[in-house]
């Protein structure tokens, strides 16, 4: 199973989710893709298999996926201070991976889903909805 990790900007949340995946889910394939050479590197520091970098690898590699993981702004294009692409966006809502992604205050996307938790608790339900599927795949 091959599980994306995308992110942009420092790559804060892709480095925090490629630790906690990698740490519960030792050979799991995890790939890291960055909008930007930053993100891609942190994720990589993080425990990543791969990695690459830009519109086109996340544009070409959304399909090829089971998983896409990182922050809702992924879905939005221009988020991210611009980094996402309408592309990239386009590719990752089209992609017929399962998307577990995190709810962010810096994207402007506001998901109902009660009070603003801080992103560490965002980050446990993540890689918790990443083992229920891992557990019970859907066909």
């Amino acid at each position: 199973m091959k599980v994306a990790v995308i992110d942009g900007q420092g790559g804060g949340v892709g480095r925090a989710l490629v630790e906690r995946v990698r740490a519960e889910f030792p050979d799991i394939h995890i790939r890291a893709l960055g909008t930007n050479a930053q993100a891609t590197a942190a994720m990589m520091k993080a425990g990543a298999n791969d990695g690459a970098t830009g519109e086109n690898a996340i544009v070409y590699n959304a399909g090829r996926v089971e998983i896409i993981m990182g922050p809702v702004a992924v879905l939005s294009a221009n988020a991210l201070l611009g980094e996402v692409t309408p592309a990239m966006a386009a590719a990752v809502g089209e992609s017929d991976a399962l998307k577990i992604l995190l709810p962010s205050q810096r994207c402007r996307i506001r998901l109902a889903i009660g009070p603003l938790q801080p992103m560490q608790r965002y980050l446990d339900e993540a890689v918790r909805m990443l083992r229920e599927e891992l557990d019970h795949p859907e066909a």
